[in-house]
């Protein structure tokens, strides 16, 4: 058990590693491997001169992301733009980071995407540099790196050894698990970057507001090992709770049993099953956002004081009771908030059962997914949601979970903005 929490120590992180132009690209192929092996959601972006080292297919087929390389893709734009690509990661990390980089970043120059990224970030920046001795002892590149560490970067390496020119000094990309270790240690640190002056005075989309999610299942115990549960991660509702913090919301996340970090930004508080998500629920109110991401199970057992031992007298039976109906009891409480969202996870008839679930639920809104076999949302890193309200239907195309909580996150805010004109 230790080692798989060893290995997932990165679990749902995510990580924008713009790769530059130097021989030292192919390590960054293994550094997408091993921050896989993490847990961690890498996407990766590809400077011009990067891919006459390494192609791009390569980090394709390791990230299981596409490459990013163009600044005016008109679909990148349409779909995400270069602003939310630089601010959904937690993290920014430049690997190799060539001396063309790191001038650039210094003076604040942006004529590609990978510079327009580190401009527009509000995260901290890893650079792992990497070019000949020479030009790293260069006078301009030091003054370079000094006014990238006072704009808040951090740097990991270079180390001293052999160049690919000949020549020996310190100058090369540090090791890709020397890379990893520098990425947990910025990760366990607020990796965001102080508020410009100015801009505190605008505020996020949700400033100000309190929005509490509900995230991941609920175990229903059997006995003392067993319980009943949903096949939920957690990660939409992480995702959802982590979105409304940065747009400036005060966030209570309460979640289920899940693997994954606590999201920053947000209270995190800990339940096990349904009774306890609503008491969690009703002792976070009042709210003016409420959304129920979490799977709850929908029944319970009186659970055994002992562990139910196999037997002559064949599998046991459960008797089993309705759990309470967390959504409902909130939406038709007497302290609803302005805005209930819920979530429908649906095998068939997605639209008609999600239009009931509204009306039932008694809720604005209804998050509709698909989770027959073969699509994967259970768990993997894309949703397809519809959303459902009193007007109508609307379909969301195929997104990562990221990339919906912030499109769900921006709704809501509109919702909130159009109920108070």
């Amino acid at each position: 058990m230790t080692g798989v929490g060893c290995a997932r120590s990165l679990a749902a992180k995510r990580v924008l590693l713009i790769v530059g132009g130097g021989i030292a690209a192919y390590k960054s192929l293994d550094l997408v491997r091993r921050l896989r092996a993490r847990g961690a959601l890498v996407r990766v972006v590809m400077t011009a001169a990067a891919k006459e080292f390494v192609t791009p297919l390569a980090f394709v087929s390791l990230a299981n992301e596409k490459v990013y390389d163009d600044l005016f893709s008109a679909t990148d734009e349409q779909e995400m733009g270069h602003i939310q690509l630089s601010r959904n990661a937690d993290l920014l990390v430049v690997a190799p980071a060539t001396a063309h980089i790191l001038a650039r970043a210094a003076r604040g120059l942006c004529d590609d995407l990978a510079t327009t990224l580190l401009l527009a970030t509000d995260k901290r920046v890893l650079y792992a540099p990497a070019m000949n001795v020479r030009m790293w002892l260069h006078p301009a590149t030091q003054r370079n790196v000094s006014t990238l560490h006072g704009d808040g970067a951090w740097f990991v390496g270079p180390n001293i050894g052999d160049m690919a020119c000949g020549e020996y000094g310190p100058g090369r990309m540090s090791e890709p698990l020397e890379i990893v270790q520098a990425i947990e240690t910025a990760l366990n640190q607020d990796t965001r970057l102080p508020a410009p002056e100015g801009l505190s005075t605008r505020g996020g989309a949700l400033d100000g507001l309190h929005v509490v999610v509900t995230s991941g299942p609920t175990h229903e115990p059997i006995d003392p090992v067993r319980y009943i549960a949903n096949r939920s991660s957690g990660r939409q509702g992480h995702a959802i709770a982590a979105a409304a913090a940065r747009a400036g919301a005060r966030v209570t996340l309460i979640s289920g049993p899940v693997a994954l970090s606590d999201p920053p930004g947000c209270e995190t508080i800990h339940i096990e099953s349904a009774r306890d998500m609503l008491a969690a629920a009703n002792a976070a109110l009042p709210a003016d956002i409420f959304v129920a991401a979490a799977a709850v199970a929908d029944w319970r057992a009186e659970p055994a004081i002992d562990k139910i031992k196999k037997g002559d007298q064949g599998a046991p039976s459960l008797s089993l009771v309705e759990n309470p109906d967390v959504l409902a009891s909130v939406s038709r409480g007497p302290n609803r908030p302005r805005l209930v969202v819920g979530f429908a996870a649906e095998t068939r008839d997605l639209d008609k059962n999600a239009q009931e679930k509204l009306a039932r639920k008694g809720c604005d809104l209804i998050v509709a997914n698909d989770v027959s076999e073969g699509t994967g949302v259970f768990g993997g890193d894309m949703n397809q949601a519809h959303l459902v309200s009193r007007a109508g239907v609307e379909d969301w195309p195929r997104l990562r979970k990221e990339e919906l909580a912030e499109r769900l996150v921006a709704r809501l805010a509109q919702m909130i903005d159009g109920e108070a004109s």
